[in-house]
């Protein structure tokens, strides 16, 4: 029996057959690539996934740059904007994954940033409270979309309008967004949006990147051949070829091209609906034992993190897998500040979705996990 996957919040299973199909298509023609092949073979599944990233996020496909993943595209994006801006203060919130929170962390080490951190209550971070830290060289603000750990999505539009206000660079990172709720870039005012390729956007690993405003905000990080102005010894400053450089990941890009297809022809909006109804039925079934503690009970993107009084995170996940044969992930979820508040940073079991989650998984699923927390009760009383 295959497994019932509930960790799509780190990375989607399954995969649609037409991802599968245009990753094997994708092999079997040579790579197709503007100034850098005399071929007319195949399709140019890079311009393809370009065009299919701006339409997704309401945007132009020459403000789409392509990366590894969302990490990646953090690390462009903030240790660019400090290449321009060192010495300046930054904002982020401690609902931040380490994506985030490492590279800034990083540079304030080294001391090219002194970083503030905007705290959350409620699953929430308050636009008031970011706007209270701000000072005047305050130039930079780094903030999640939707909490990885708790799922709860952020008012980046609110956000966006102070930042703008002051002229504060702001970076969104929609790793866990993009995919399960709809995203205009031009509505939230970011300076630039991160996203990933294979959570909710049902692509492959190494696959992601960002929407990025104005190229002149950030300076490149990296140099190569970008098969452009190639008698130039330096990086060209047109989007998208002054953060990439060197071959793409061409067939992640045509599976990338394909797992938004899909998405769209789901539509987000049902997708955010049925996530959000079968999270709500998850929570409700919870709330069947006391000893059960859900850590934030209205989540937006799918994403549920617990514990059960009396056992560790770890043992949970691994009586799930072990005698349920149910995936899940333990931990920290990358995310040590949120866990810091919500559980003294012993860490939780996640729940999370995808567009593949059926209504019988979910029941299953609390079956098991009302079983375990009964099971754990008795042992305690019994103690």
């Amino acid at each position: 029996m295959p497994p019932i996957y509930l960790n799509n919040a780190a990375t989607s299973w399954p995969k649609p057959q037409s991802v599968k199909d245009v990753l094997a298509k994708s092999l079997e023609l040579p790579v197709f690539g503007s100034g850098r092949t005399t071929g007319t073979q195949g399709i140019d599944y890079v311009s393809l996934a370009r065009e299919k990233a701006a339409g997704l996020f309401s945007t132009e496909p020459e403000k789409i740059v392509f990366s590894q993943n969302a990490t990646d595209s953090l690390n462009t994006l903030i240790n660019g904007f400090l290449l321009k801006n060192k010495g300046c203060r930054a904002v982020t919130t401690a609902l931040d994954h380490n994506s985030v929170l490492r590279p800034l962390f990083e540079n304030q080490r080294a001391g090219n940033v002194a970083l503030d951190i905007a705290d959350f209550s409620s699953g929430k971070v308050s636009p008031d409270v970011i706007s209270e830290l701000i000072r005047k060289d305050t130039k930079l603000v780094v903030m999640s979309h939707a909490s990885n750990v708790l799922g709860s999505v952020q008012d980046v539009e609110a956000v966006s309008e102070i930042l703008h206000d002051k002229g504060i660079f702001f970076i969104v990172d929609g790793a866990q967004t993009a995919g399960h709720i709809n995203v205009d870039v031009e509505k939230i005012g970011c300076d630039a949006f991160v996203f990933t390729g294979h959570k909710a956007l049902l692509g492959v690993a190494g696959t992601g990147g960002f929407y990025l405003k104005d190229a002149d905000s950030i300076a490149p990080s990296r140099f190569g051949g970008t098969g452009t102005r190639s008698s130039e010894l330096y990086q060209p400053n047109e989007m998208p070829e002054k953060f990439e450089c060197g071959t793409q990941n061409v067939t992640g890009l045509a599976a990338l091209a394909e797992g938004i297809s899909y998405v769209e022809s789901l539509g987000i909006s049902e997708i955010h609906a049925r996530a959000k109804r079968q999270s709500e039925y998850l929570i409700s079934r919870f709330r069947e034992a006391e000893n059960i503690r859900v850590h934030y009970e209205m989540p937006e993107v799918p994403v549920i993190s617990f514990n059960i009084e009396g056992l560790s995170c770890e043992d949970v996940g691994f009586i799930l897998s072990r005698k349920y044969g149910i995936v899940t992930r333990t931990g920290l979820h990358c995310a040590p500040l949120v866990h810091e508040k919500i559980d003294g940073g012993a860490g939780s079991v996640r729940i999370s979705l995808s567009c593949f989650t059926t209504d019988e998984e979910c029941k299953t699923a609390a079956d098991a996990i009302l079983e375990i927390a009964k099971n754990a009760a008795s042992r305690l009383n019994s103690a």
